[in-house]
């Protein structure tokens, strides 16, 4: 599932693509939103909070949510779409630029002023600069992670409802960096300082194609555990493991660790 800097990108694409602009046509191949029609609208701004995407349309919000397979295509007026069009589930069209969201997990457009609705529950978002919605919060994330001293420090950063924009790889990475089991209980764990590198780190990777956390960016060098098992530490050598770990209401996700650096 993309992370919170790869949906960053996607929003940023799709506003300097088409805020400012009036739409000239709106298809919606959702059924419970195939009525709606924009054309006409302005684009206001479009903007990520954690892992969704809010577009700002007239006194509407177009929500969507990538999850697994969605994405958000920036084309010009005629050009040949790269994915086929029965995956299309949104297509918005300006007199300079078509955007089309492919197979997103979600899709909702409701008034604007209902999009608290859709994001209210999320925490702090780690890449909110504040001109657009709330500021990046870190003493609210950290109290939020720190109210469930229980929770394993993987799972407390992977709740959305914590601190909003993480996922598994810069998860498992973090921990790694700070040296601790994504199994240690939050209890045990220093959470300002995680909270403060969290930041850091997906702050560093806004910009770039390429997501790093170790500052190699040459092949199979990008991450220190991630989807690393079975292969040597970059930093001691030893194997790199791979487990699983989740909460009753959050699903399982897949754990990266090594047990010499780590603990």
């Amino acid at each position: 599932m993309p992370e919170g800097d790869t949906v960053f990108q996607a929003a940023r694409k799709l506003h300097d693509a088409l805020a400012g602009a009036q739409l000239t046509g709106c298809d919606v191949r959702v059924p419970s939103y195939a009525t709606v029609d924009l054309t006409g609208q302005r684009v206001e701004n479009v903007v990520s909070r954690g892992k969704h995407i809010l577009m700002r349309v007239g006194a509407s919000t177009i929500h969507s949510h990538l999850k697994m397979e969605g994405a958000w295509h920036v084309y010009e007026p005629g050009a040949r779409w790269r994915r086929p069009a029965f995956q299309a589930r949104i297509v918005l069209e300006t007199a300079e630029h078509t955007a089309v969201g492919f197979e997103l997990g979600q899709l909702d457009i409701v008034p604007r002023v209902r999009e608290d609705d859709l994001v209210g529950h999320l925490g702090p978002d780690l890449l909110s600069t504040g001109q657009d919605g709330p500021a990046w919060n870190a003493a609210e994330a950290v109290r939020r992670i720190a109210a469930h001293p229980d929770d394993p420090v993987a799972v407390a950063l992977l709740d959305q409802r914590n601190l909003a924009g993480l996922g598994n790889e810069y998860v498992v990475e973090l921990c790694f960096l700070r040296g601790m089991l994504p199994t240690r209980l939050v209890r045990d764990a220093d959470v300002p300082r995680t909270v403060d590198l969290a930041h850091r780190l997906i702050t560093a990777n806004r910009d770039r194609v390429q997501r790093v956390t170790t500052g190699d960016l040459r092949p199979g060098r990008t991450s220190w555990v991630y989807r690393r098992d079975g292969k040597p530490c970059l930093r001691c050598g030893t194997r790199i493991r791979r487990g699983e770990l989740g909460r009753t209401d959050l699903e399982l996700r897949s754990t990266f660790y090594c047990p010499h650096c780590q603990s």
